[in-house]
């Protein structure tokens, strides 16, 4: 919004952006009625006001490496409201809505900050024997299932210098974005992204952990990939899920990360995974014993929910 203290006309904001002044002015009215952006002078003429946004705001809607950024939402809203009249038909026919187009802006604004920050730093750390086995030598060995734009992959690489890193996801696109990112964090000599299906037995390398990081419950066939699973892990290997946040049993009405949760499971997860003839559909409301049954008929031993506190997410470790 220009430098503090100096703030931005619309006609100055319109002209860095490349933009129409007239929507720029409607758009920093909004905000700053919204109570987003700050105006010098609310009395003063349409062109002559100034803005700026206020510093407390910028960790959310400026700072693209903070964890608290939370423009992807806004983002996403867009994203899932394009489709709807797709979704409407899927709701009758029982299919899934065609694929949308590849869009990258806004998916891993929300992951990326949040695993640079946490997943190699605290969270894997918290797992004192994986932990372990990833700072030791020989190299350890990670399988990153579902890793969509890299982040995940990358994270791990970048919090164990000695691990190679494989990354997986059906979406080339995201691959593609994928091998570009790890290119830029300077880590391409030890993370590689492959289009895979996470379900496919010619996954056959032998894997220190596998990791499947809020993904699981998109994926049309979870028992076969479980079961390709088993199949990637080395001895001693372990399996870390980390899947949406929620009540052990229905609730209703329900609190409201749930309700958040049962939202974007109606219009995207859900939809996205009723394609396959032999789904599963999960839907984004996975619940413990959801996952326990998956891993039971994967012949997984265990389902351990480990005390790693989210506010989102919970976290699982499958026992071979």
């Amino acid at each position: 919004m220009g430098p503090t203290g100096y703030g931005s006309t619309s006609t100055e904001l319109a002209v860095r952006t490349g933009t129409a002044e007239r929507y720029v002015r409607e758009w920093l009215e909004h905000h700053a009625a919204s109570g987003l952006l700050d105006v010098d002078d609310a009395t003063a003429g349409p062109l002559e006001r100034r803005y700026r946004l206020p510093a407390a705001h910028a960790p959310v809607l400026a700072d693209h490496d903070d964890v608290r950024f939370a423009v992807h939402r806004a983002i996403d809203i867009v994203r899932a409201a394009r489709p709807l009249p797709d979704l409407v038909d899927a709701f009758r026919t029982g299919a899934a809505p065609p694929p949308s187009p590849w869009e990258p802006e806004g998916r891993a604004a929300n992951n990326r900050p949040v695993y640079l920050a946490h997943l190699g730093r605290e969270w894997l750390p918290a797992i004192p024997d994986i932990d372990g086995r990833l700072r030791a030598e020989p190299p350890a060995r990670v399988a990153d299932l579902a890793c969509g734009m890299g982040w995940s992959s990358i994270a791990i690489a970048h919090a164990y210098p000695l691990v190679m890193v494989d990354g997986f996801d059906l979406d080339a696109e995201a691959i593609a974005d994928a091998r570009r990112n790890a290119a830029t964090e300077g880590v391409a000599d030890r993370v590689s992204f492959s289009v895979a299906d996470a379900a496919a037995p010619e996954l056959s390398a032998r894997y220190d952990l596998v990791t499947i990081l809020e993904g699981f419950h998109d994926m049309a066939r979870p028992v076969d990939v479980l079961r390709a699973v088993r199949g990637m892990l080395a001895d001693g290997g372990s399996v870390l899920m980390i899947d949406e946040n929620v009540a052990d049993d229905f609730i209703a009405p329900a609190p409201e990360l749930e309700r958040y949760h049962y939202g974007w499971s109606v219009v995207s997860c859900l939809p996205g995974a009723m394609g396959d003839p032999q789904t599963a559909a999960t839907g984004a409301v996975m619940r413990v014993a959801t996952l326990r049954r998956y891993a039971e008929e994967a012949s997984f031993h265990a389902v351990e929910v480990l005390p790693i506190q989210t506010p989102t997410w919970r976290f699982y470790r499958l026992h071979p």
